[in-house]
């Protein structure tokens, strides 16, 4: 891992996703969890304030970056909900079938390598009567947006920590083996090769 990856961009994800836009889509998500949770890509814990401990009785995060992990410590430690991080790529997890109530999911699958896997994974340990809540910014509608987001994506991509602008995420996500039963889709502020966002939940 060189520098930039290790010290500059943890600071420059947490500050990008934890912008006002971003944070209020992350506010209409996380709440709908209840149970014991399973966050993909828990990264600087920017997701913990938003989740009610009065229907959540535990929360595993994984992340791969122990580096941005360290960032989310501070904001486990004023949640009253147990928080365990896991510094491990999600397919590294030993959880058992059918373990967790909720998956949470924001501003992720853009950045995992092996998005078909994961998302299997993802189904394998999630309850059947449970949910994938997810928050993910993706593939736009509009032609013009589309070639910019493919321009873009191969210079983004190592800057953003393998970030892609352009993945189509409801198809990612029924790939998976999941059934997407709520669809929100908009352009959040911001520039529109960035910002096309889907939202809701699958079982």
């Amino acid at each position: 891992m060189n520098l930039y990856d290790r010290f500059v961009l943890p600071r420059l994800i947490d500050f990008a996703c934890g912008m006002g836009e971003v944070m209020k889509a992350r506010s209409k998500i996380v709440p709908q969890a209840h149970g014991r949770v399973l966050e993909i890509g828990i990264g600087s814990g920017l997701n913990l304030e938003f989740y009610d401990p009065e229907k959540v009785s535990a929360v595993v995060g994984v992340d791969p970056s122990a580096e941005m992990q360290k960032l989310a410590r501070e904001r486990a430690a004023r949640t009253p909900i147990p928080i365990e991080m896991i510094a491990l790529e999600l397919g590294q997890i030993k959880a058992a079938d059918a373990s967790f109530d909720s998956i949470v999911c924001t501003f992720t699958l853009c950045t995992i390598a092996d998005t078909a896997t994961a998302l299997k994974e993802m189904r394998r340990v999630l309850k059947p009567q449970g949910r994938l809540l997810f928050c993910e910014h993706g593939l736009a509608p509009d032609a013009r947006v589309v070639r910019w987001q493919n321009r873009l994506t191969p210079i983004w991509k190592p800057l953003a920590g393998g970030c892609h602008l352009n993945r189509d995420i409801p198809a990612l996500i029924s790939a998976g083996g999941f059934r997407i039963g709520e669809l929100d889709k908009r352009y959040l502020q911001g520039p529109k090769a960035m910002t096309y966002v889907y939202s809701g939940w699958a079982d």
